[in-house]
């Protein structure tokens, strides 16, 4: 088999705002995987909070590249993933799913069949994924919430964690009133305190609010949980509940896990994880960072087996260079076209590799533009970004 990277910078329509950060743009390393002709493409992206930037994923898929040149055909390769007898040690969950993507794209390509059959489903998974409106001013985020209204997305999630409490509840009252029919999800991204969480949470059901994510710092799921038992929201893990050993000590203690591919390790991974919590009392979420088409098919192909589907991560772009999962009318559908089913967008033409050029049929530069940010940042440690704004945070 052989690989190709690329990387591009993918920019947001506007800069998105969230507790701990805003972000404007990110950079994304795709896959190839190339086999007898045929190949299949897989997209990670990058993630001050993960510590991850375009430079550290080439370098992590170059050594996994090396790895999967001692497979004879990609089946016997996604089969080694799939029982955990390969990608294994050192390699970051975001890097392990995106071989794991373009892996199950060639395959599929190859068998002719979409990612969701070989998964086994028999229907083809559609869901009404959540919308993400940052922090924001309350009347920038009730325009925002009619205009999505309006084009048939009926689920809302709304980011918190402001310096004043009082604006996160006048933001989530505005999109009440000006979306009175959408179910609202809210996330603070870990920016409360237990005291915080305690006065806020009665306050934000009294508006509806259908779920919290995270409410409380990461580090302490104990907090979380007995922060869950006693809460008058349904409480979902996030940054508390990144892989299946931390899933495991979660399960039947708090309402939901959200499951993003990139921080738990891909589509097989994921499946472990909603396996683990059948029957527990805990649902799951399907979530995303800030991606293109291409990295949020994956877990649009398990979307139907979440209660809430998040997975607006490509709709946040100004452009989107892959397509094939649609999402604008509110609904992400996985496509019925062999693996993925995503496709460079109308006007691109694939490279020999198979990925997109540009209109004029210029490869983009393997290092590509670095992700930009609105100011200095810092990452969990505290330390400041680097001057080129090349670290981009969670969405």
């Amino acid at each position: 088999m052989r690989t190709g990277l690329r990387t591009v910078r993918l920019e947001l329509t506007e800069p998105l705002r969230i507790s701990r950060s805003t972000m404007s743009a990110r950079d994304a390393v795709w896959l190839s995987v190339e086999h007898e002709g045929v190949t299949g493409h897989g997209e990670a992206v990058s993630s001050v909070y993960y510590r991850l930037d375009a430079g550290s994923l080439a370098r992590h898929f170059t050594a996994m590249g090396a790895d999967l040149a001692r497979f004879p055909d990609p089946e016997t390769a996604l089969e080694a993933l799939r029982i955990r007898e390969f990608a294994a040690g050192s390699t970051p969950p975001a890097v392990t799913a995106a071989v794991d993507a373009a892996l199950l794209d060639l395959v599929g390509k190859r068998a002719g069949r979409p990612v969701h059959r070989l998964l086994g489903a028999a229907d083809t998974p559609v869901a009404a994924t959540a919308r993400t409106i940052g922090i924001t001013p309350p009347a920038h985020a009730a325009a925002q919430a009619r205009s999505l209204t309006a084009d048939g997305f009926e689920v809302l999630k709304v980011k918190a964690g402001a310096a004043d409490p009082e604006e996160d509840v006048e933001r989530v009252r505005a999109v009440r009133d000006a979306a009175p029919g959408a179910r609202v999800l809210l996330d603070p991204n870990g920016a409360w305190t237990t005291g915080q969480a305690e006065a806020l949470l009665p306050r934000f059901a009294a508006l509806g609010v259908e779920a919290v994510e995270q409410p409380l710092a990461p580090g302490d799921p104990e907090a979380l949980a007995a922060l869950a038992e006693r809460s008058p929201l349904p409480v979902v893990a996030d940054e508390d509940a990144v892989d299946l050993e931390d899933v495991r000590r979660l399960a039947g203690r708090v309402h939901g896990v959200n499951v993003k591919l990139a921080k738990c390790g891909g589509v097989h991974a994921a499946l472990r994880i909603a396996e683990l919590i059948d029957g527990s009392g805990t649902e799951l979420m399907l979530g995303c960072l800030a991606a293109s088409s291409l990295g949020l098919a994956p877990a649009v192909h398990l979307a139907d087996r979440a209660r809430w589907a998040d997975l607006d991560g490509h709709l946040l772009l100004a452009h989107d260079p892959w397509a094939g999962i649609g999402g604008e009318d509110g609904r992400v559908r996985a496509s019925g076209l062999p693996g993925l089913g995503v496709e460079p967008r109308e006007g691109r033409r694939a490279a020999p590799d198979g990925l997109p050029m540009d209109l004029d049929g210029r490869r983009a530069e393997q290092d590509g533009p670095r992700a930009e940010q609105d100011g200095p940042r810092t990452d969990p440690e505290g330390r400041r970004a680097d001057p080129e704004g090349r670290r981009a945070d969670l969405a």
